[in-house]
């Protein structure tokens, strides 16, 4: 069976203390992006959790970085913060509408976050799911949904995610429920466990563990270890992205370089 791409990267490109351990001395806060996507694969857009942003601001992202990158968007707060998620038809349809399409084939998938109090309500949840579009502008669209709350540890909910054919974010940090499940048409998974004390954020076995489960993600396998839910999904090959996220933040990118450079590695 084919492998599918495995792209890595961390969140957003400009906070500060990377401007001392990851950008180049005196680099342009405008140069930023086009670093960082010659060194990763991947990176989270945060800016449109909080704002829509425009067609043209995409479009220029898109151009800042090389062929085979892409973009994750996370999706707007007014979205995924309400009390009523089946009510929040006309965000979604407005977040999704704002141009990001213009990211052309650096589009990757759109992450829908939600707050550690939202528990799981299946009516809700369920009328949520059948709001988010296939398509935008003729684009396809991928979704995948992050949830905070122990509740969704349930069957219903991984059936359900299956069935619409989101991912469920694979969150592994302190606090968040661990949801295991590649029935997603791609894997997508936030590691927020680096270390301020080491330089790469993760002792560097730990690293090569990751490794080793991306590429059985993007070979279909379900890994061994983890608490799981409900039975494996088929096994085929799928598209994964893994970022590094939030903990000692400014270990991420680090991380991040060294995670690509285990997998490189690991190749015949």
């Amino acid at each position: 069976m084919d492998k599918g791409a495995i792209r890595v990267g961390i969140g957003g490109w400009d906070y500060d203390p990377w401007r001392e351990t990851f950008y180049p001395k005196g680099l342009a806060r405008t140069k930023q992006l086009e670093h960082a996507s010659r060194q990763l694969s991947a990176i989270e857009i945060n800016a449109t959790y909080y704002k829509l942003q425009s067609p043209a601001l995409f479009e220029r992202w898109a151009k800042a970085v090389p062929d085979g990158f892409k973009f994750a968007v996370k999706a707007s707060r007014f979205c995924s913060t309400r009390r009523v998620l089946a009510e929040g038809g006309e965000s979604v349809q407005r977040f999704c509408g704002q141009g990001l399409t213009a990211l052309g084939d650096r589009l990757g998938p759109l992450l829908w976050q939600f707050m550690a109090t939202k528990k799981f309500d299946p009516e809700d949840f369920g009328a949520f799911l059948k709001l988010l579009p296939a398509k935008q502008d003729g684009v396809p669209l991928q979704h995948a949904i992050e949830v905070r709350h122990e509740s969704f540890r349930d069957p219903a909910f991984v059936a359900m995610c299956r069935e619409a054919g989101v991912a469920i974010v694979f969150g592994d940090g302190a606090g968040y429920p661990l949801i295991p499940d590649i029935g997603g048409d791609f894997v997508y998974a936030r590691l927020m466990r680096a270390e301020a004390e080491r330089e790469q954020g993760y002792p560097s076995e730990a690293l090569d563990r990751w490794a080793g489960v991306a590429r059985q993600w993007a070979g279909g396998e379900t890994p061994a270890g983890f608490p799981y839910v409900a039975e494996p999904a088929p096994a085929r090959s799928r598209d994964t992205y893994v970022f590094f996220i939030s903990a000692a933040k400014e270990r991420n990118p680090a991380a991040a370089v060294a995670l690509i450079d285990s997998l490189r590695r690991a190749e015949p």
